[in-house]
């Protein structure tokens, strides 16, 4: 196989339905508009074409003799045409058409390394490459399912380790908070389309992930619910009932994704859109943030995050030039 196939937003559907009727293991990656998925059995899946690592624990790689010298660089868009963005979903918070905004850009970046050749030196819990496409290395989980429980560990709150007193910075930070908030009740809100008895079982805890520019504090929440039987028949339609992942679109998630489409610059494409795999009986999935495309020979790093009426356009456009990163040095 030479290409991948994808597929629209119904078929993706009958087939996940289809593989899990059958309890057959497979990958799914799937865009942020769902109109462009990669649906295929494990036992199936080109790996001339195609990497994946999930939730395996990050080991640190001593054969640093075998490395060649790493060389980044990072050239983000010019701050006025950020803060012209930035006014715009400003505005529409200020007429009640939002409350909260992914807001997203990408940055052109310059790197001696092929995108497989990241995808083999990272080391985050969930990283997919697709050759001559992207590289994502995230850090977040979309949902995961073990023995019918279903759980969701949204990411919201970033903040540079070096900072002084940087943790207590970020908890006690109001914006950071009233985000953290109402991702947190979004995503309970959609998991009750699909489970029983959601609750939000860890909020807001620590997580240090580590970059090629220093150390970041980043802050999720865990949401649990218990699904219906036979979930494994509908598993398509369960997964799709969910996206776009609320904790990379804003709520109300509808008009949100809207405002998203008329304000942004670039296309997302496959950044912020979900990838896992179904191995028969249970599922892991994240969502695909920390993400380098290749596009026409140049690559570019696509970050965000989120705008609130508390929001600072400065802190703003820092946050986003922080996630762009590499998961080692």
């Amino acid at each position: 196989m030479n290409k991948l196939d994808f597929f629209g937003k119904n078929k993706s559907i009958e087939l996940m339905n289809a593989y899990g009727t059958k309890k057959t293991p497979f990958l799914f990656v799937i865009s942020f508009d769902l109109e462009a998925n990669f649906i295929c059995p494990l036992d199936e899946i080109p790996h001339n074409l195609l990497k994946y690592s999930i939730d395996e624990i990050p080991r640190r790689n001593t054969m640093l003799e075998n490395r060649r010298n790493f060389e980044f660089s990072r050239f983000p868009i010019p701050v006025e045409e950020y803060a012209a963005q930035y006014e715009s979903v400003m505005t529409q918070i200020a007429a009640g058409n939002t409350y909260l905004l992914n807001l997203t850009c990408s940055t052109p970046i310059l790197t001696n390394l092929n995108l497989e050749e990241i995808y083999d030196r990272g080391e985050a819990r969930y990283k997919l490459w697709i050759k001559d496409e992207f590289v994502v290395f995230s850090p977040e989980t979309f949902i995961s399912i073990q023995d019918g429980n279903i759980t969701s560990c949204p990411m919201k709150g970033t903040i540079m380790a070096a900072i002084p007193d940087a943790a207590n910075q970020l908890l006690n930070n109001p914006k950071e908070l009233a985000e953290h908030y109402t991702i947190v009740d979004l995503i309970r809100n959609d998991l009750n389309i699909v489970a029983k008895s959601v609750e939000v079982e860890d909020f807001r805890y620590l997580e240090l992930i580590d970059t090629n520019f220093g150390q970041l504090w980043q802050t999720s929440s865990r949401i649990c619910g218990r699904l219906p039987e036979g979930y494994n028949k509908t598993i398509g339609d369960l997964l799709f009932k969910l996206l776009p992942a609320g904790s990379i679109s804003g709520a109300p998630k509808e008009k949100t994704l809207e405002i998203i489409k008329s304000t942004e610059s670039h296309d997302r494409n496959f950044y912020t859109g979900v990838f896992g795999y179904f191995d028969g009986t249970n599922l892991k999935s994240a969502v695909m943030i920390r993400f380098i495309e290749e596009i026409r020979g140049e690559k570019v790093f696509k970050s965000g995050g989120g705008i609130t009426s508390f929001s600072k356009m400065e802190s703003e456009y820092m946050e986003m030039i922080d996630k762009v990163y590499v998961p080692f040095d």
